[in-house]
Parts: structure tokens; C-alpha cells; sequence
């Protein structure tokens, strides 16, 4: 396995006391998978990814352990994970812009990033080159400012950067959220490229979208309340969920050739439960059509099938 998260369990510190925004993440990631993150707005997805990268306050490490090709991630330590940075894992942020300094030609910018890793311009200038040309941009951006550049070229440059030295973990953060419906497809699909081309190793692709999940995804993990609720290969989860919550996921999605003038689109009634006190047991019971009252002790993430695992005590009725 190229990535092993054993119950990762990181809080936000806040004047209230903390906020249990990840609860015991468990699971892993293997050899040239992408994975697909999925779930609502403040479910966990952006501070699981981020977590695995850096911690930045008010973030806090609470427990767990994080293994990337067998040896030990100290996230935990941001002195001791600046080794890790870029050259193991690597993130694409949601917005571009905020990876860039708006002050400093992306060529400069570039140089300064590499020799903060001991690296030349020189030693990988005829491979940025090529990765250029393969997201379609020309060589001419490295004397540009950030500004210059519209929001698909920008997402498009920040993917050549994070991967310029093949990182064995590549975190991309809600990549498709800001950009036109032609532009996510494209940088989606790029993502597959950089795998199959051994830019990369394996993907986190965090994304509220399954739509877009189901185009790119070997597998994907559902989580709601910052816990998992479920993971499977892709179209087994999109065909076949074993948690309640995933299946109303899905069913909200709207179907291509459906006049919803005639067919309503379904919703997930009620609202998730604040992360300051949360419930105890399963976290999603009261809004789920299938609660009983052994809800009320938390379902452990167990395999049902084959890479299927879900977090559910009824999940053959679902």
C-alpha cells in the first residue's frame, strides 16, 4: 500500500473548545489508486487531505498514525514533515492563487520553490517544459505574474508545480469546483494522466461532486460528520451503497436525460450535527429513513464485500 491512515484523529481549537472535525479516519490507498473524497460542505474531506500534508493552526493533532511507502509521516511535527513536502506528498489547493505569489513571475517563483529543495531550475527545466505542453500551456507563462493567467491556466500550472518531482502522494483539494464545466473535465482528466504517465503515484481527489468522481475515481470514500461512512470501487459504491447516507448522496444527483419538470430531485432532509458536541453513535441517525435505536452506538467501518466497507448496522437493507 502506498498510503495507510490508522485512526487519524485531528480537532480544530476553538474559544468553545474543540471542534472534532476528523474522528478516527482509518483506511488505506494503494499503488497507483485514485481515490475519490466525497461528502457535504464540513464534512472533513479538506482537513483529512490537509492533515496528511500540514497541520496549520488551529488544527490539532490528536492521535493516529500515517504511513506513505512504509516509513512513517510525522504530521504531527511541521519542522519534521518539510523533508516530505513536494517530493513524497503534495497538494493542489482548491484556489490556485492562494499556492502562487501574486508578487513573483511564475518562472521566479518556480526557482525558489526547487532550491528550497536543494534542486536547480536547470536540472528539471527541459521536463517542466514538457509537462507544459502537456496541459497545454506554453513556456512563455514562466514569465508571467499569476494574475495574468485565466483560472483553468492557473489550476493548470499549480498541477505542474506540486508534481514537478513526482511526488508518491498527490492531495488534490476541490481542484474543479471554481472552473467552468469544459475546465473541469479537462483538469480531471489530467489527474488521470499525470498517474498514468508516473507523475504521480496515488491521488486523493476531494470533491463535493461524485458526478465528476465517477469519471476519474478507482474507488471512493464517503465521509459525513468528519467519520467515514463508506468505501468501495467506484461503480460498486455508485450502484450498490451500503450506507444510507451515500445512497441519498447519489440519488441527489440529477440524471442525464430527466425533465425535472416532470421528476423532482431528491434531497437529504435535516442538517449534520455540530462538530463542538456531537452526538454519540452514528452521526448521521437523525436524518436517516433507517435509524433504530442500536443507532445510537457507533457502527465500526467494516468490509461487506470485497473493497467494500461501510459504517452502518443495517446496511443489507440499504
Amino acid at each position: 500500500m502506498a498510503l495507510v491512515v490508522d485512526d487519524l484523529t485531528v480537532h480544530y481549537r476553538t474559544l468553545r473548545g474543540p471542534v472534532r472535525a476528523l474522528d478516527g479516519a482509518s483506511f488505506a490507498l494503494a499503488d497507483g489508486e485514485i481515490m475519490g473524497l466525497a461528502g457535504e460542505s464540513g464534512c472533513g474531506k479538506t482537513t483529512l487531505g490537509t492533515s496528511l500534508i500540514r497541520l496549520v493552526a488551529p488544527m490539532t493533532f490528536v492521535s493516529g498514525r500515517v504511513e506513505l511507502d512504509g516509513a512513517e509521516l510525522p504530521v504531527w511535527d511541521d519542522q519534521r514533515m518539510r523533508r516530505f513536502r513536494f517530493a513524497d506528498v503534495s497538494l493542489i489547493p482548491q484556489y490556485a492563487m492562494s499556492a502562487m505569489n501574486p508578487t513573483r513571475r511564475i518562472g521566479r517563483m518556480t526557482t525558489e520553490l526547487l532550491r528550497a529543495r536543494g534542486i536547480s531550475f536547470r536540472e528539471v527545466a527541459a521536463e517542466l517544459r514538457t509537462r507544459l505542453d502537456l496541459v497545454g500551456l506554453s513556456a512563455d507563462v514562466l514569465g508571467m505574474y499569476p494574475i495574468e493567467l485565466s483560472g483553468g491556466m492557473r489550476q493548470r500550472m499549480v498541477m505542474v508545480l506540486a508534481t514537478l518531482l513526482n511526488p508518491s502522494l498527490l492531495i488534490a483539494d476541490e481542484i474543479t469546483s471554481a472552473l467552468d464545466v469544459s475546465s473541469q473535465r479537462a483538469v480531471a482528466e489530467l489527474v488521470t494522466e499525470f498517474r498514468d504517465r508516473g507523475w504521480v503515484r496515488s491521488v486523493i481527489f476531494i470533491t463535493h461532486d461524485v458526478a465528476v468522481l465517477a469519471q476519474i475515481a478507482d474507488t471512493v470514500m464517503v465521509m459525513y460528520a468528519g467519520r467515514l461512512a463508506e468505501k468501495a470501487p467506484t461503480r460498486e459504491l455508485i450502484d450498490r451503497p451500503k450506507h444510507p447516507y451515500a445512497r441519498m448522496l447519489i440519488d441527489a444527483l440529477p440524471e442525464m436525460g430527466v425533465r425535472h419538470a416532470d421528476q423532482r430531485l431528491a434531497g437529504i432532509p435535516g442538517t449534520p450535527p455540530g462538530l463542538l458536541d456531537p452526538p454519540d453513535g452514528c452521526r448521521f441517525r437523525d436524518r436517516c429513513p433507517l435509524a433504530v435505536d442500536r443507532c445510537a452506538e457507533q457502527p465500526p467501518l467494516v468490509e461487506v464485500d470485497r473493497g467494500h466497507a461501510t459504517a452502518c448496522w443495517r446496511w443489507e437493507e440499504v
